[in-house]
Protein backbone atom coordinates (compact mmCIF):
# COMPACT_ATOMS: atom_id res chain seq x y z
CA UNK A 1 0.00 0.00 0.00
CA UNK A 2 1.84 3.20 -0.89
CA UNK A 3 0.65 6.95 -1.59
CA UNK A 4 1.55 7.43 -5.18
CA UNK A 5 2.08 10.83 -6.99
CA UNK A 6 1.87 10.49 -11.07
CA UNK A 7 2.98 13.45 -13.21
CA UNK A 8 1.95 16.19 -10.72
CA UNK A 9 2.86 19.19 -11.60
CA UNK A 10 2.51 22.40 -10.20
CA UNK A 11 3.97 26.34 -10.83
CA UNK A 12 4.31 28.56 -7.56
CA UNK A 13 5.64 31.95 -8.52
CA UNK A 14 8.83 31.72 -10.98
CA UNK A 15 9.44 27.73 -9.46
CA UNK A 16 8.12 24.67 -11.15
CA UNK A 17 7.70 21.57 -9.22
CA UNK A 18 6.86 17.90 -10.60
CA UNK A 19 6.29 14.96 -8.30
CA UNK A 20 6.80 11.20 -9.74
CA UNK A 21 7.46 8.96 -6.58
CA UNK A 22 5.69 6.32 -4.50
CA UNK A 23 5.83 6.62 -0.96
CA UNK A 24 5.70 4.06 1.58
CA UNK A 25 2.17 4.05 4.01
CA UNK A 26 2.56 2.36 8.04
CA UNK A 27 5.22 4.72 8.74
CA UNK A 28 7.14 7.67 9.65
CA UNK A 29 8.50 9.42 6.07
CA UNK A 30 10.75 12.14 6.67
CA UNK A 31 10.63 14.62 3.93
CA UNK A 32 13.81 16.69 3.52
CA UNK A 33 15.73 18.94 1.25
CA UNK A 34 17.17 22.67 1.40
CA UNK A 35 14.67 25.83 1.84
CA UNK A 36 12.48 26.00 -1.50
CA UNK A 37 12.85 22.73 -2.52
CA UNK A 38 9.41 22.07 -2.71
CA UNK A 39 9.25 19.41 0.40
CA UNK A 40 5.93 21.53 2.10
CA UNK A 41 4.97 22.19 -1.48
CA UNK A 42 4.33 18.25 -1.46
CA UNK A 43 2.61 18.08 1.42
CA UNK A 44 -0.11 20.73 0.21
CA UNK A 45 -0.57 18.68 -2.79
CA UNK A 46 -1.44 15.55 -1.00
CA UNK A 47 -3.84 18.37 1.47
CA UNK A 48 -5.47 19.54 -1.46
CA UNK A 49 -4.14 23.13 -0.76
CA UNK A 50 -2.67 23.54 -3.71
CA UNK A 51 -4.06 21.44 -7.13
CA UNK A 52 -1.69 20.44 -9.79
CA UNK A 53 -1.41 22.00 -13.23
CA UNK A 54 -1.14 18.92 -15.01
CA UNK A 55 -4.23 17.30 -16.76
CA UNK A 56 -2.69 14.31 -16.11
CA UNK A 57 -1.67 14.51 -12.87
CA UNK A 58 -2.72 12.12 -10.49
CA UNK A 59 -2.53 11.63 -6.43
CA UNK A 60 -3.44 8.03 -5.39
CA UNK A 61 -3.25 6.28 -1.54
CA UNK A 62 -4.27 2.64 -2.11
CA UNK A 63 -4.68 2.55 -5.46
CA UNK A 64 -7.64 5.17 -4.90
CA UNK A 65 -7.69 8.81 -5.90
CA UNK A 66 -7.24 11.50 -3.78
CA UNK A 67 -6.86 14.54 -6.27
CA UNK A 68 -10.22 14.86 -7.25
CA UNK A 69 -11.81 15.81 -3.40
CA UNK A 70 -11.83 18.71 -1.46
CA UNK A 71 -9.17 18.92 1.25
CA UNK A 72 -11.90 18.42 3.70
CA UNK A 73 -12.65 14.90 2.37
CA UNK A 74 -8.87 13.68 2.25
CA UNK A 75 -7.76 11.66 4.58
CA UNK A 76 -5.63 13.84 5.94
CA UNK A 77 -4.74 15.81 8.61
CA UNK A 78 -1.92 18.66 8.61
CA UNK A 79 0.23 20.02 11.35
CA UNK A 80 2.31 23.14 10.92
CA UNK A 81 4.62 24.97 13.32
CA UNK A 82 2.17 27.31 14.00
CA UNK A 83 -0.21 25.00 16.29
CA UNK A 84 -3.33 26.86 14.98
CA UNK A 85 -5.33 26.96 18.12
CA UNK A 86 -7.97 29.12 19.38
CA UNK A 87 -6.50 31.74 22.51
CA UNK A 88 -10.00 32.32 23.46
CA UNK A 89 -10.74 28.09 23.38
CA UNK A 90 -10.25 25.80 26.38
CA UNK A 91 -7.43 22.72 25.51
CA UNK A 92 -10.80 20.57 25.80
CA UNK A 93 -12.68 22.80 22.89
CA UNK A 94 -9.45 23.10 20.62
CA UNK A 95 -9.46 19.45 20.85
CA UNK A 96 -13.07 19.21 20.47
CA UNK A 97 -12.91 21.37 17.17
CA UNK A 98 -11.48 18.25 15.74
CA UNK A 99 -14.72 16.32 15.72
CA UNK A 100 -17.60 19.38 15.68
CA UNK A 101 -17.42 22.65 15.08
CA UNK A 102 -20.66 22.98 17.02
CA UNK A 103 -18.84 21.81 19.64
CA UNK A 104 -21.84 19.21 20.75
CA UNK A 105 -20.02 16.05 21.44
CA UNK A 106 -22.13 13.21 21.98
CA UNK A 107 -20.95 11.20 25.09
CA UNK A 108 -18.83 8.93 23.06
CA UNK A 109 -17.39 11.72 21.70
CA UNK A 110 -16.24 13.75 24.56
CA UNK A 111 -14.51 10.25 25.78
CA UNK A 112 -12.83 10.25 22.83
CA UNK A 113 -11.21 13.90 23.54
CA UNK A 114 -10.44 12.81 27.24
CA UNK A 115 -8.75 10.12 25.64
CA UNK A 116 -6.64 11.80 23.34
CA UNK A 117 -5.72 14.42 26.20
CA UNK A 118 -4.13 11.45 28.40
CA UNK A 119 -2.65 10.25 25.01
CA UNK A 120 -0.67 13.27 24.68
CA UNK A 121 0.09 13.97 28.25
CA UNK A 122 -2.32 16.11 28.86
CA UNK A 123 -4.52 14.64 31.01
CA UNK A 124 -6.18 17.18 33.66
CA UNK A 125 -5.42 20.51 31.42
CA UNK A 126 -8.89 20.20 29.26
CA UNK A 127 -9.67 23.74 31.11
CA UNK A 128 -6.81 25.87 30.71
CA UNK A 129 -6.22 28.09 27.62
CA UNK A 130 -3.28 27.83 25.09
CA UNK A 131 -1.45 30.86 26.59
CA UNK A 132 -1.70 29.16 30.20
CA UNK A 133 0.46 26.62 28.46
CA UNK A 134 3.83 26.07 27.59
CA UNK A 135 5.47 25.94 23.61
CA UNK A 136 5.66 22.09 23.67
CA UNK A 137 1.89 21.49 25.61
CA UNK A 138 0.47 23.65 23.11
CA UNK A 139 2.17 21.53 20.25
CA UNK A 140 0.55 18.68 21.84
CA UNK A 141 -2.80 20.50 21.88
CA UNK A 142 -2.31 20.60 18.02
CA UNK A 143 -1.57 17.02 17.83
CA UNK A 144 -4.17 16.09 20.20
CA UNK A 145 -7.05 17.54 17.68
CA UNK A 146 -5.17 15.76 14.48
CA UNK A 147 -5.47 12.47 16.68
CA UNK A 148 -9.39 12.72 17.18
CA UNK A 149 -10.17 13.70 13.36
CA UNK A 150 -8.70 9.96 13.11
CA UNK A 151 -7.66 10.09 9.96
CA UNK A 152 -5.12 7.78 8.54
CA UNK A 153 -2.90 10.44 7.22
CA UNK A 154 -0.62 13.05 9.35
CA UNK A 155 1.15 15.64 7.49
CA UNK A 156 3.81 17.86 9.90
CA UNK A 157 5.40 20.22 8.17
CA UNK A 158 8.47 21.32 10.61
CA UNK A 159 5.97 21.35 14.07
CA UNK A 160 9.40 20.98 16.42
CA UNK A 161 11.21 24.00 14.98
CA UNK A 162 10.19 26.50 17.45
CA UNK A 163 10.88 24.15 20.42
CA UNK A 164 14.19 23.32 22.69
CA UNK A 165 16.32 20.53 21.63
CA UNK A 166 14.85 18.72 24.89
CA UNK A 167 11.05 19.32 24.25
CA UNK A 168 11.83 18.33 20.25
CA UNK A 169 13.18 15.05 21.36
CA UNK A 170 10.35 14.64 23.39
CA UNK A 171 7.76 15.48 20.67
CA UNK A 172 9.47 13.10 18.19
CA UNK A 173 9.35 10.39 20.84
CA UNK A 174 5.58 11.39 21.12
CA UNK A 175 5.04 11.40 17.37
CA UNK A 176 6.76 7.87 16.87
CA UNK A 177 4.36 6.20 19.72
CA UNK A 178 1.18 7.54 18.89
CA UNK A 179 1.86 6.63 15.32
CA UNK A 180 2.48 3.27 16.11
CA UNK A 181 -0.36 3.11 18.53
CA UNK A 182 -3.04 4.48 15.65
CA UNK A 183 -1.15 2.84 12.98
CA UNK A 184 -0.72 6.45 11.06
CA UNK A 185 1.17 7.27 8.14
CA UNK A 186 3.01 10.24 9.17
CA UNK A 187 4.95 12.79 6.33
CA UNK A 188 7.18 14.72 8.50
CA UNK A 189 8.85 17.38 6.67
CA UNK A 190 12.07 18.23 8.86
CA UNK A 191 15.88 19.80 8.42
CA UNK A 192 17.12 17.65 11.49
CA UNK A 193 19.09 14.53 10.48
CA UNK A 194 18.31 13.84 14.63
CA UNK A 195 14.66 13.46 13.97
CA UNK A 196 15.28 10.89 10.68
CA UNK A 197 16.99 8.66 13.37
CA UNK A 198 14.69 9.25 15.71
CA UNK A 199 11.20 8.99 13.68
CA UNK A 200 11.68 7.96 10.28
CA UNK A 201 12.00 4.68 8.54
CA UNK A 202 11.99 6.26 5.45
CA UNK A 203 13.29 9.27 3.58
CA UNK A 204 12.51 11.10 0.78
CA UNK A 205 15.32 13.97 -0.42
CA UNK A 206 13.63 17.13 -2.50
CA UNK A 207 15.79 19.17 -4.73
CA UNK A 208 15.54 20.96 -7.90
CA UNK A 209 11.34 20.67 -7.74
CA UNK A 210 11.26 16.85 -7.59
CA UNK A 211 11.91 13.98 -5.91
CA UNK A 212 15.97 13.58 -5.67
CA UNK A 213 16.35 10.36 -3.88
CA UNK A 214 13.97 7.76 -1.98
CA UNK A 215 15.58 5.04 0.41
CA UNK A 216 16.10 3.90 4.05
CA UNK A 217 17.08 6.92 7.33
CA UNK A 218 20.21 5.21 7.73
CA UNK A 219 21.34 4.61 4.11
CA UNK A 220 19.75 8.58 3.55
CA UNK A 221 22.97 9.67 6.57
CA UNK A 222 25.83 7.06 5.06
CA UNK A 223 24.90 9.12 1.07
CA UNK A 224 27.75 9.27 -1.47
CA UNK A 225 25.25 11.31 -3.52
CA UNK A 226 26.99 15.12 -3.76
CA UNK A 227 23.87 16.95 -3.22
CA UNK A 228 22.50 14.98 0.17
CA UNK A 229 26.08 15.27 1.21
CA UNK A 230 26.28 18.91 0.59
CA UNK A 231 22.60 19.09 2.37
CA UNK A 232 24.37 17.07 5.64
CA UNK A 233 27.39 19.55 5.83
CA UNK A 234 29.49 16.33 4.32
CA UNK A 235 32.56 17.29 2.17
CA UNK A 236 31.39 15.92 -1.31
Amino acid sequence: MVIQFKQVICRLGDQQFCFNVQIPVGQVVAIMGSSGAGKSTLLNLLAGFIQPQSDSAQILLNGQRVDQLEPSQRPVTSLFQEHNLFAHMSVFNNLALGIRASLKLTIDETAQVETALVQVGLKGLGARLPKQLSGGQRQRVALGRALVRRKPLLLLDEPFSALDPALRQEMATLVKRLSEQHQLTVLLVTHEPKDVLKLAETVVFIANGGVHWQGSSQDFLHQKDNHIKAYLGQSC
